[in-house]
């Protein structure tokens, strides 16, 4: 378990969210702090790497946060825009990549997703891991 830090400590807010455990990456928390969906004591901001204190409010209000990607945004959006429900189906993830499609067809109960790729190691491990799921790496 982490120690808390001093209150005099500063720190760069992309770093603070890792530590935090709000994000899982410095990446992941740079893309959501350019989108303007973190806050730090009540003001939105803006640059990853400025510096804040330890004992800030951090407050984060992005859809993605629960998602292996921002591409399941991406299909919960077409999902619910033409009326399909793939609860049941069998379906196919090309160019799974991390797995944000797969993830959002799993959540929405499909039965089996077949996740190809041409990487290897790519697709995350919470989804590679599910048995509804088939991981299919190295294929073009």
């Amino acid at each position: 378990m982490n120690s808390p830090l001093p209150a005099s400590t500063r720190q760069r807010l992309d770093e603070l969210l890792v530590a935090r455990g709000l994000f899982p990456s410095r990446s992941r928390a740079r893309d959501a702090i350019e989108r303007g969906t973190v806050t730090v004591d009540g003001i939105i901001a803006r640059k990853p790497g400025q510096t804040v204190r330890a004992d800030c409010l951090i407050e984060v209000d992005d859809p993605a946060q629960g998602y292996v990607s921002r591409a399941a945004l991406k299909l919960i959006a077409g999902l619910d825009h033409f009326g399909l429900d793939p609860a049941g189906s069998e379906a196919l993830d090309v160019g799974a990549s991390t797995g944000g499609f797969t993830q959002v067809l799993l959540e929405r109960g499909a039965a089996h997703v077949t996740a190809i790729d041409v990487g290897h190691g790519q697709i995350h491990p919470e989804i590679a891991g599910d048995p509804r799921v088939t991981v299919i790496e190295g294929l073009n």
